[in-house]
């Protein structure tokens, strides 16, 4: 973690700089993972791949997260890519502790809680943690993967929209 805590009221610099960030579209994801409160999910759109050998990905958790202590810590998650009719999921899963109801997640064997919606699904172990500035970088090894067709909900400029056939 840092050594000093973020600014209440960010620099205007600052602002700019995240607006400059925002120029670039990305997708919405939400990842899920257990939590001593139960399962949890977390919005996130810092997600790529690593490498197709071994299969590798990784995404990046703010440090300010409410959710922090549970998924810098977890062993197993799994990250979805939300389809385009998904922005009141990932509304919700982006703020506060985002427990998982019930008819929302499944699970494979002793995987993560998976959200029974999504375009793509990887289920993941965590392969590495690296501590960068404000936020953790996670690299996950995904033991499995699935897929629909579909489109896909998108994040810019701090609005949502959609990219897609669908679209």
């Amino acid at each position: 973690m840092t050594l000093e805590p973020p600014p209440l009221a960010p620099s205007a610099d600052t602002v700019a700089y995240r607006r400059a960030l925002g120029a670039f579209a990305t997708g919405v994801c939400v990842v899920t993972a257990d939590s001593d409160q139960g399962p949890l999910g977390l919005t996130i759109n810092s997600f790529t791949s690593v490498s197709l050998e071994p299969r590798l990905i990784l995404w990046c958790l703010d440090e300010r997260s409410e959710r922090w202590s549970a998924f810098a810590a977890a062993g197993r998650f799994a990250l979805h890519i939300l389809p385009a009719e998904d922005r009141e999921k990932a509304a919700r899963f982006a703020r506060g502790v985002a427990l998982l109801k019930d008819d929302e997640f499944e699970r494979c064997g002793d995987g993560p809680p998976c959200l029974t919606e999504a375009l793509a699904r990887f289920e993941c172990a965590a392969h590495d943690r690296i501590q960068m500035g404000d936020h953790m970088v996670i690299v996950g090894r995904v033991e499995a993967f699935t897929s629909t067709d579909g489109a896909a909900l998108t994040f810019w400029r701090g609005r949502y929209g959609s990219l897609g056939d669908d679209a």
